[in-house]
C-alpha cells in the first residue's frame, strides 16, 4: 500500500468512503434503518439553518456520510454494492419499505445472487452474495 494512506481512519471507514448529498435526507436514514439496519452513529445540525451538516451511518462494518443537498449538489445519485448473506430476504424487506425494484433476485453468471433496488432518493443499491468462496477473476 501507498504510503500516503498509512493514516488513521474512524473504526468503520476505508480509506474510500461514500459520502451521500440528498434532497430529503430523513428520508433516506430512515429507509437505510428501516431496510437495511443502518445504525445512526453521529448527528450534526447547522446551528443557522437548522439543516443536517452531516450524518454518520453504520451498515454492517461499513460506515459512510449523509447531508442535506443544496447548490451544485443536487440531484446527485451513487450506487452500492452490499454483500449480504440472504439476498432475497433483504431485497423483499427493501421494497416492503419503500424501495423501487430494479430487477429481482437472481443467480448472476460472475457467482453472486444478486438484485437491484432503488431508494427514496434515487441511489441504486446492489444487493449480492457470492455463491462460491472466492475472489472475483477474470
Amino acid at each position: 500500500m501507498n504510503k500516503i494512506y498509512d493514516t488513521y481512519r474512524p473504526k468503520g471507514f476505508g480509506t474510500v468512503s461514500s459520502y451521500l448529498m440528498v434532497e430529503n435526507p430523513e428520508e433516506l436514514i430512515n429507509f437505510l434503518k428501516k431496510a437495511f439496519y443502518a445504525e445512526e452513529l453521529n448527528r450534526s445540525i447547522n446551528p443557522k439553518n437548522g439543516v443536517i451538516a452531516n450524518i454518520i451511518l453504520k451498515i454492517g462494518n461499513s460506515c459512510f456520510m449523509i447531508s442535506q443537498a443544496r447548490g451544485e449538489f443536487l440531484n446527485m445519485r451513487t450506487s452500492f454494492y452490499l454483500y449480504v448473506d440472504d439476498v432475497d430476504k433483504l431485497h423483499q424487506r427493501a421494497i416492503e419499505n419503500g424501495a423501487k425494484e430494479e430487477f429481482a433476485p437472481r443467480d448472476m453468471e460472475y457467482q453472486d445472487r444478486q438484485s437491484g433496488i432503488i431508494d427514496p432518493s434515487g441511489n441504486y443499491w446492489w444487493i449480492s452474495k457470492r455463491l462460491v468462496n472466492k475472489d472475483y477473476e477474470d
